[in-house]
């Protein structure tokens, strides 16, 4: 048998020797360090392509790619798929995105929202304290790059970071990112990114990772910029993440396309579903009956029934009463219409969920207890709606955030709810909308 090649083995023990040295160093210089580190490219070249993965041969690579970096790591054992997939990228609150390089996937990562499975981590740490803050969280996870490009000064990892800092601040309207990753690495997020531990000790054993240690962080982005400004200002360009982040325009980023203003991107088909979690393994079959319930509360659409696992009718039932009252998010600016004594004000919001019967919006001020009026909503670039709501209450933990009664819609919303609650991938939106 062949042993790995010479170079490879001499990278690791260099990597090895460098890790103890820095961590020998105060944890301030420690962070300095590397941060004077970072090498960011603005023009990394047309070969690489930054994207949703959508189609099952895109999946597959990612799932693919994980499966070998989790095995190399230790954090799983060889399965037969050659694939790591877990029921978390069976949701469609979660987008996995991939960097390919010349065609070839050499880069993945998935971000998953809140969700009433919820995230991986939440099982080993207590994530109440982030959740009472507002704002949605979403976890990253399967992170993995191919190891020809892991020791390549970030050429691959740096344009990823950028994409997963555009796709959850631009698409998927997330405001806090959480992470559990092992000690060895939390460094990385700590010093260059500003992330912030939950608790000062890893967890010494993470099932979801093969029982390894885990680290969890959380990064709060609207109070990221400052930090990033404040560490990063007058560094030169290829050592400044601030700028990198917030004024580098990448051609190599394709976000997705949208004509309406949703911030999920399902792409789990039913056919998707059954080949990834039935056919090529047993992720479906291995859940326990609280989870394939919730599972077709989720997915309660008739083409779902025949790939999701079993639940007995009663439960199946219930699910179906359940989905009068689904919410969706979005991320809808608006304007509404009250009366301020003799006058009427015009007051921008942003729808950020809505039902066939409510809708919740976020305000730059709180806005009056009660407030009763006219809200106007763009749902896209093309396409506007008419209601007359009245609140009901204010968020407990965001008084600028209120739920409101849809007391009267005009057709353009009821047509649009309809199609978000029969759409089963991100396309099929447009599809059910297109003669709005």
């Amino acid at each position: 048998m062949r042993g790995p090649p010479f170079r490879r083995v001499m990278r690791s023990v260099l990597r090895n020797l460098a890790r103890a040295a820095g961590a020998a160093l105060p944890r301030r210089t420690r962070h300095r360090v590397y941060r004077n580190m970072i090498s960011c490219d603005d023009h990394p070249g047309p070969e690489l392509v930054l994207k949703l993965a959508e189609s099952r041969e895109e999946l597959e690579a990612c799932f693919s790619l994980l499966h070998d970096a989790y095995v190399e790591a230790g954090f799983m054992q060889p399965v037969a798929s050659g694939m790591r997939v877990t029921l978390y990228h069976a949701l469609p609150t979660t987008s996995t995105l991939m960097a390919t390089y010349g065609g070839r996937v050499v880069g993945t990562l998935s971000l998953i929202r809140d969700s009433g499975i919820g995230f991986p981590m939440q099982k080993i740490f207590d994530l109440d304290v982030i959740r009472c803050r507002g704002g949605n969280m979403a976890e990253v996870s399967a992170l993995a790059v191919h190891r020809r490009y892991r020791s390549t000064g970030g050429r691959i990892l740096f344009p990823m970071m950028k994409f997963m800092y555009e796709y959850a601040t631009r698409c998927f309207d997330t405001r806090h990112l959480l992470i559990a990753v092992n000690p060895r690495h939390i460094a990385m997020y700590e010093s260059l990114l500003f992330f912030r531990r939950l608790q000062h000790k890893p967890v010494e054993h993470y099932g979801f990772v093969n029982g390894a240690p885990a680290v969890g962080a959380h990064l709060d982005l609207k109070r990221a910029l400052p930090l990033l400004r404040s560490h990063y200002d007058g560094k030169p360009p290829d050592k400044n993440l601030y700028r990198y982040f917030t004024q580098v325009e990448l051609p190599n980023i394709v976000l997705p396309k949208r004509r309406y203003f949703t911030t999920n991107d399902p792409v789990m088909t039913p056919e998707l579903l059954d080949y990834f979690f039935n056919f090529r393994t047993d992720v479906f079959r291995n859940l326990d009956q609280r989870t394939r319930v919730q599972l077709h509360a989720i997915y309660d659409l008739p083409s779902y029934q025949r790939v999701l696992p079993w639940i007995p009718p009663e439960l199946a039932a219930g699910n179906r009463m359940m989905r009068r009252h689904e919410r969706f998010s979005v991320l809808c600016p608006a304007r509404i219409l009250v009366e301020a004594g003799q006058r009427k004000r015009l007051l921008p919001v942003k729808v950020i969920e809505c039902s066939q019967s409510g809708l919740r919006a976020r305000s730059r001020q709180p806005l009056p207890e009660g407030v009763e009026g006219r809200v106007f909503v763009e749902l896209g670039h093309e396409d506007r709606a008419c209601l007359d709501v009245a609140m009901l209450r204010r968020s407990h933990n965001d008084p600028r955030t209120s739920v409101f009664k849809v007391k009267e819609a005009d057709p353009v919303w009821l047509k649009f709810v309809n199609a978000l609650q029969n759409a089963v991938v991100h396309h099929d939106l447009e599809e059910a909308t297109r003669f709005m």
